[in-house]
């Protein structure tokens, strides 16, 4: 029997996923979780075929989930959701462990693919990301300042491009607005930028926001 494990803190996201998996895999055991705390705990102690994984739950960043996890099920087949397209989140995706990536837009066309794919123990890589990956290896893409940042920080700069406050992120990802601050900070010195709106102006330029 597969097992499969869902991740994503919308239940109807996390519903619709599983109702399209159940008519392909009909005698599969299918679980939801809803925040990255009971991923890792469900992933870390029960026995799972596939995890499919929302990147922004509440709680640590599903990326960092994924490596925490990949430490102890290393060989565990794990495709990552995002409402983000591609080429902001899809090779850092593949860099901390991922199978493959889906854009939640294209997840009902693509997961079938994409689960089949995974569990003969193959990588699912659209051609747009592939062409990124291509880009990355030849060193194309290495001085855009935004790639220098860490998976986490790269959520922060995100949310106050966006114009959110330093307390919303921090209630948001369930961090200390000292924390949050300590990020806008790295962030600011990777990047060498020295305010909220140059960094707005900067991601919409790249087309980040």
């Amino acid at each position: 029997m597969l097992h499969i494990l869902i991740a994503d803190d919308h239940a109807i996201v996390s519903q619709g996923l599983k109702q399209l998996l159940q008519t392909q895999y009909p005698a599969a055991k299918i679980e939801e979780v809803r925040d990255t705390a009971a991923l890792i705990e469900k992933a870390m102690n029960e026995p799972w075929d596939i995890v499919i994984t929302d990147i922004n739950m509440p709680g640590t960043n599903g990326l960092e989930a994924l490596q925490q996890i990949r430490e102890v099920h290393p060989g565990l087949p794990f495709l990552v959701m995002s409402m983000y397209p591609e080429e902001q989140y899809a090779l850092r995706a593949l860099k901390a462990g991922a199978s493959g990536y889906l854009a939640k837009d294209k997840v009902h066309e693509e997961i079938g693919q994409a689960v089949k794919t995974v569990l003969q123990g193959k990588k699912f890589i659209t051609i747009s990301v592939a062409e990124q990956l291509t880009d990355s290896l030849i060193g194309y893409n290495q001085i855009e300042p935004h790639k220098q940042l860490s998976n986490r920080e790269f959520d922060v700069f995100k949310m106050l491009a966006e114009g959110k406050s330093i307390s919303d992120i921090a209630i948001q990802l369930k961090l200390s607005p000292t924390t949050v601050s300590t990020y806008r900070s790295r962030i600011m010195e990777k990047m060498k930028l020295k305010s909220n709106a140059e960094l707005a102006r900067y991601a919409l330029e790249k087309n980040l926001i």
